[in-house]
């Protein structure tokens, strides 16, 4: 099979179309044919060092959506011919930018009939990190009011979704040009994130319950500043390890928690994933897709995804 490697951590130029033996599924595992695979900032993290994967040489990417051509002997739950998406993988596990990937049963589930393969892999990694910040750490409830800073990134916009569809009022930022784009997928208010004004922007639609920040170390200050009293906080992602409250009284004042959260330690990724699977069914989660490559553009779809302003997700079409 046909499957993206590198050999060394490096920039893109590391990784290399090259020709693999397929995979046979493990105990506990199925073989997918991969459809589509999602391209990820942290699989530029894996190749450039900063994160360290299972060995070299590695596969890049973490999602997938595809069928299921094979199976192990202690596998029950899955046929060949099913579709499924999945993630968690590109870590401990090699990654999904190739033709066939081995899944372990607990990072996949179902992919409804009406969901296409490219969305099921852009909603993966996204949507399990979304949930894990806004439902399963942060305990959001309906009625409630929900910032997320970045609405037009992976993350935010389905952030965006999962939230509206659990009932709460959603605010986000991005740039003006995806503000159309954020309104029809469930935000109430929309806002500029370069505006000066921004924190009496945000109060005016209203102090959020909680906060999705994927730039912890950049706007924590902002956040501790709007958030209502016993708000909560998750934190996706921040390029300064030192990142802490800021030492005000009024903040301390307001009984904020702070919720760090990665998609990797999530205990439980095939539930998440089959709730996903049944918010998409009912059309309450499309996630969006930017742009699609090829296994030969891998390189430049990656250096896109750290450079490139796009609303939803990149996807990889082996």
């Amino acid at each position: 099979m046909r499957a993206v490697r590198f050999h060394d951590h490096g920039g893109p130029e590391q990784l290399m179309v090259e020709d693999v033996d397929r995979p046979t599924p493990g105990d506990g595992e199925v073989l997918v044919k991969v459809r589509a695979a999602a391209v990820n900032p942290v699989d530029t993290y894996f190749r450039e060092g900063s994160y360290r994967p299972g060995g070299l040489p590695w596969v890049p990417g973490s999602d997938a959506a595809g069928v299921v051509t094979a199976v192990a002997d202690d596998v029950t739950d899955y046929d060949p011919g099913d579709r499924v998406f999945a993630t968690a993988l590109g870590n401990d596990h090699q990654g999904t930018c190739a033709e066939y990937v081995a899944v372990p049963t607990d990072r996949l589930a179902r992919l409804p009939d009406r969901v296409g393969f490219a969305a099921g892999a852009a909603g993966a990694l996204v949507g399990v990190t979304a949930w894990q910040a806004l439902i399963a750490q942060c305990g959001l409830e309906p009625g409630e009011r929900v910032l997320v800073h970045g609405g037009s990134g992976g993350v935010g916009h389905v952030a965006v979704q999962v939230a509206h569809a659990a009932g709460a009022r959603v605010t986000t930022t991005a740039s003006p040009e995806y503000h159309g784009d954020l309104r029809d997928l469930g935000a109430d208010d929309v806002l500029d994130y370069r505006r000066d004004d921004l924190a009496d922007a945000i109060r005016e639609a209203g102090q959020p319950d909680v906060v999705l920040d994927h730039r912890l170390d950049d706007y924590l200050g902002l956040d501790c500043e709007v958030a209502a009293f016993r708000g909560r906080i998750a934190a996706i992602g921040n390029t300064d390890a030192a990142a802490t409250f800021p030492d005000v009284p009024a903040h301390r004042g307001k009984a904020l928690t702070v919720h760090h959260v990665s998609m990797f330690n999530t205990p439980d990724v095939a539930r998440v994933l089959q709730r996903l699977a049944a918010l998409m069914d009912r059309g309450a989660l499309a996630p969006q897709v930017a742009r699609t490559y090829d296994l030969d553009e891998v390189s430049e779809a990656q250096e896109a995804v750290v450079e490139d302003s796009f609303l939803g997700k990149l996807v990889v079409e082996p």
